[in-house]
């Protein structure tokens, strides 16, 4: 696989509460030069993230209900139309953890349809798998795929957790063929991304692409 080959897979993470306008900036200008798939940023950032992909092929992302997804889905669902407004055409939301490992499954479809239905952009459901249980996790993945989202994603970085290769294939066990993957969360090598994208993964989310597309051969 070459750098051209390995950026269609990337989602260059720009989450970190702490990063400046400029940071933000030249986080888009990498992902640019390498042709990442997306930019993935806070709701404040989209605008920016917009202007300085202008002209580009790297979609707009960012993040819904993040990173606990405890917000209602009525306030997930606003967040989700005022992203799309702003340029995002990648939606990253947070299930209501909670109402899933309490048993609430209507609750959950209802959280994930409310931001499918809010926008046409691409929804990837976060299901924080470092809090759930193997058949939670299936669980999860169904109702991601029930309510019409696009990608099941392991976790959103910020957790105690973050994505493996057992939860990529269990999450790939789950579902069916026309439900992506995007694993996230403590990736921090080459050698990692790629078991995760020979495991089924479409999407990587990672924050050190730079680093880790210079190890590429």
């Amino acid at each position: 696989m070459n750098k051209l080959e390995f950026a269609r897979y990337v989602d260059h993470s720009l989450l970190k509460p702490n990063l400046t306008q400029e940071q933000i900036i030249s986080g888009c200008k990498l992902a640019m030069d390498l042709r990442c798939a997306s930019v993935c940023v806070n709701p404040v950032s989209i605008a920016l993230s917009r202007d300085a992909l202008q002209g580009s092929a790297v979609a707009v992302g960012t993040v819904i209900g993040f990173p606990s997804g405890a917000h209602t889905a009525y306030v997930k669902a606003r967040e989700a139309e005022d992203a799309y407004r702003l340029g995002a055409v990648e939606l990253d939301m947070v299930i209501n953890v909670g109402a899933l490992k309490s048993g609430r499954h209507a609750e959950v479809l209802k959280d994930i349809e409310a931001v499918v239905n809010a926008t046409p952009g691409i929804v990837k459901v976060i299901l924080e798998t470092c809090f759930l249980t193997d058949e939670e996790k299936a669980l999860g993945s169904k109702l991601a795929e029930e309510a019409g989202a696009h990608y099941v994603k392991t976790s959103t970085g910020f957790a105690s957790g973050g994505a493996t290769l057992e939860d990529v294939r269990l999450i790939k066990g789950s579902v069916s063929d026309g439900m992506k993957i995007k694993a996230a969360g403590g990736i921090a090598d080459l050698d990692f991304c790629l078991k995760l994208i020979e495991a089924g993964c479409s999407r990587i989310g990672i924050s050190r692409t730079a680093d880790i597309v210079k190890s590429l051969k």
